[in-house]
C-alpha cells in the first residue's frame, strides 16, 4: 500500500481538506494503478512556531 505524506501548515478547513485527501487519492490510485481503498495518506501540520528557516521561527516573520 503506497503511503503519501503531506507536511505543511495546519489546514483548519475540514472541506478543504477532504478535497486534498480525495484529489491525491485519486492520484495515486491512478498512478499506481491500485484502488483507492489501497492508498494511505498522513497529514502532519507544522504551526509557524515549530518551523525555522535560515535559524528563524516562521512565527517571527513579518
Amino acid at each position: 500500500m503506497p503511503i503519501l505524506t503531506i507536511e505543511g501548515p495546519p489546514i483548519n478547513d475540514m472541506e478543504i481538506r477532504r478535497t486534498l485527501t480525495k484529489n491525491l487519492t485519486q492520484a495515486a490510485a491512478q498512478a499506481y494503478a491500485l484502488p483507492p481503498d489501497k492508498i494511505i495518506i498522513l497529514i502532519r501540520e507544522n504551526r509557524s512556531d515549530q518551523v525555522a528557516v535560515g535559524g528563524e521561527l516562521l512565527a517571527d516573520r513579518v
